[in-house]
């Protein structure tokens, strides 16, 4: 009966509070959402920036400015309900890169360049095709008179993209730290939290055995 009731105290000395059950699941929630972000973050976010970032930074110099007759639509919106399609002119710039030393045509980033990957710029969509052809050739004369033929950085792919450079990346290296650091952080201090848990709970049942025996 004596050891039966002592093994009873126990069982019963090792249960959790409330507080320190909650305070378990939270760490366990934290450890599992750092691990579900983190392979998240690695398919659908850091794939397509190691993609990005594999573009070698070169130095290009402008070729050709021109033109072409072709016009292409862009969506416009003025409002909660209100959408519709306009005109912009068809800007080329053609460039040399140092890396394969090759003319190439020159888009403003990644995402232009599959939205279009005819034309160099593709202009803020406004509603007057007017406006979309003054901001086109404000973009021109930008090309042909400020830059010139001075070098500038431009992102060059032989593998993916032989024919296109990049003026600018989408995804820049910050993007690798935090695809890691944050599911990272967030698991640690799940673990964290658990672990104190355990061992405050531990030390607590150490001490209340330790108190009795002096009593007993």
């Amino acid at each position: 009966m004596l050891l039966g009731g002592a093994m009873a105290k126990i069982r019963v000395a090792y249960e959790y509070t409330e507080a320190e059950d909650k305070s378990i699941r939270l760490g366990l929630f934290l450890i599992v959402s750092g691990i579900v972000s983190l392979f998240i973050l690695g398919f659908c976010w850091l794939n397509p920036a190691l993609q990005d970032l594999q573009g070698k930074a070169a130095n290009c110099t402008v070729l050709s400015v021109q033109r072409i007759s072709e016009f292409f639509e862009c969506t416009f919106t003025c409002g909660a309900d209100c959408k519709g399609t306009s005109l912009y002119p068809c800007l080329q710039i053609y460039v040399n890169n140092s890396e394969s030393n090759g003319r190439a045509l020159l888009h403003q980033d990644e995402h232009q360049l599959l939205t279009n990957p005819k034309c160099s710029y593709i202009p803020p969509c406004e509603r007057e095709n007017e406006k979309n052809s003054d901001i086109v050739a404000h973009w021109q004369v930008y090309w042909e008179d400020e830059v010139g033929s001075q070098p500038f950085t431009c992102y060059f792919n032989q593998h993916l993209r032989p024919d296109d450079v990049l003026l600018r990346r989408t995804h820049d290296e910050s993007v690798l730290l935090h695809c890691f650091l944050w599911p990272v952080v967030t698991f640690l201090v799940g673990v964290l939290i658990v672990l104190l848990t355990i061992c405050a709970k531990s030390l607590a049942v150490k001490a209340e055995a330790i108190k009795k025996r002096k009593h007993s």
